[in-house]
């Protein structure tokens, strides 16, 4: 069964989402980051900038084929059923579409209200599909730091 985890009180959501996916990355491991398209971009450009010295290597959604088969992060506005071991990382309001054909799910989510009310119904709606959900609480690993 996927692994759902919400990765809660993130202070920069983009930058948090940045560095969650080149660690991803750095382990060898594929990830599919969806969101809407202006967010994209901010994923985008920011995986450029994560650090001086890192690359993050990526491929938005259209690039060629070739480009998103061999990229490690690929970014898309609506996912598409996925290998096993793949990762979702969702930046939607909703669910995403064929999250079941993933290992792991994460949704990143901001101390915004907007943000935790869908992850309140995101999680609502995880648990009645019966996922036991990981909880991440950002803001107290940052005040234990």
């Amino acid at each position: 069964m996927t692994q759902v985890a919400f990765h809660f009180g993130a202070p920069d959501r983009m930058r948090y989402t940045c560095r969650l996916l080149r660690k991803i990355a750095a382990s060898g491991a594929r990830a599919v980051v969806c969101g809407e398209p202006e967010t994209l971009a901010a994923v985008d450009s920011g995986l450029w900038a994560v650090a001086p010295t890192d690359f993050v290597p990526h491929a938005m959604e259209g690039a060629v084929g070739s480009q998103v088969r061999r990229s490690p992060i690929v970014l898309v506005s609506d996912p598409v059923p996925a290998a096993s071991d793949t990762v979702l990382v969702n930046l939607l309001a909703q669910m995403p579409a064929h999250y079941t054909s993933y290992a792991r799910v994460i949704e990143v989510v901001s101390a915004e209200g907007a943000d935790r009310d869908s992850a309140r119904a995101k999680w609502r709606q995880y648990t009645a599909a019966g996922h036991s959900i990981a909880r991440h609480d950002l803001k107290l690993k940052e005040g234990a730091a």
